[in-house]
């Protein structure tokens, strides 16, 4: 069922308080390779095979807008199979609590750790999955971003055969002792993530778009255990966000940002570089974000890119010269690649067209 829920709106909407607002700093997305694992992944939030103990570690979590060091730590590995993405999460945490059971309810209002995947790098068709320390899931599709007005959001939807578990290092929701952290394992089948009906859906040898944030909550203890910390006003404090690849501004629901995990087919080590043609697709984001913010500001589109950007656009020392074309419904905004004979176009809704 497709949904449009306000509650549903509002209660995301917190997460994404300045979704149309913009950082103005440059982010470079992290890269992560996964490698293909021949052995059977337990999924028993211990973390224990052979396989996880070859594969390496992301770097340390940082603050979605890179700006302080995250309290705790976090870290995360990476594998797949033919069947399988896995994901290995370690959170650093001297009191872990829980306290939401019920599947799909708004898991972020404990703490809890989100995967973001968008399988085709178009910023449309995504999906987000989000646990707790009790292992309660909310899995969601997204057929927009929030920053789009006609955005779907289908919180129905769940993944088939999801497995995870998770494993406390000390006491859950025990106040009176410090506890080590907690351990995430997941394995989310490949079936799930559909990009067409008839789509060959295992990313062998190809880059994912994706993004992983722990949400952390400051935190009172009380006769009914731990809840969110108030202010003096009866509001709760802010939440912290905490992410592998920092988006610049709280929002984690702008895609073109996340990272790039490629799924290696090869016997030991592997590298992957950035395409070209995604730093490309990146400068298109800034001049479609330019864009919306122009209309904010003026209640009508740039009709010159002069508008939005008095300066010389270059990638690895290519300069680029983009086209901006206004039409009834909006705007396009065209550039050929200096790497290839492709041209990339950009819609109004943020839709990148490959030609």
């Amino acid at each position: 069922m497709r949904l449009k829920l306000k509650w549903l709106s509002v209660a995301l909407g917190f997460i994404s308080i300045i979704g149309f607002s913009q950082s103005k700093k440059t982010i470079t997305p992290k890269t992560y390779v996964a490698a293909k694992t021949q052995e059977t992944i337990v999924i028993d939030g211990d973390g224990s095979d052979v396989s996880w103990n070859k594969a390496d570690w992301t770097a340390l979590f940082e603050d979605i807008e890179n700006n302080e060091k995250p309290k705790y730590g976090t870290k995360v590995k990476m594998l797949w199979d033919d069947t399988n993405f896995y994901i290995l999460a370690k959170l650093d945490e001297p009191h872990v609590w829980a306290n939401l059971k019920q599947r799909d309810t708004i898991i972020f209002y404990n703490n809890d750790f989100e995967v973001f995947i968008d399988p085709d790098s178009d910023t449309f068709n995504y999906y987000e999955l989000e646990i707790n320390a009790l292992n309660t899931a909310w899995d969601l599709f997204l057929s927009k971003p929030y920053r789009e007005n006609d955005n779907v959001v289908l919180n129905d939807w769940n993944i088939p055969g999801l497995k995870s578990a998770v494993k406390i290092k000390g006491t859950l929701n025990n106040p009176n002792d410090i506890d080590e952290g907690w351990v995430l394992e997941m394995a989310i089948p490949w079936a799930s993530y559909k990009t067409s009906y008839f789509d060959k859906n295992v990313p062998a040898d190809k880059f994912w778009r994706v993004n992983f944030s722990r949400v952390n909550w400051q935190h009172s203890i009380t006769d009914k255990g731990y809840e969110r910390k108030k202010d003096a006003a009866g509001k709760f404090l802010p939440e912290y966000n905490w992410v592998w690849s920092p988006m610049g501004v709280i929002n984690m629901h702008e895609p073109e940002k996340w990272g790039y995990v490629y799924f290696s087919s090869k016997e030991g080590k592997d590298n992957f570089t950035i395409p070209q043609e995604e730093k490309v697709k990146w400068e298109l984001y800034t001049l479609y974000r330019a864009q919306k913010d122009y209309f904010q500001k003026n209640n009508k589109w740039a009709v010159s890119l002069a508008s939005l950007n008095k300066e010389t656009i270059s990638v690895d020392s290519k300069v680029l010269k983009p086209k901006l074309e206004n039409h009834a419904s909006g705007f396009n905004i065209s550039v050929k690649s200096p790497f290839s004979d492709k041209i990339f176009i950009i819609r109004q809704d943020g839709k990148i067209i490959t030609n």
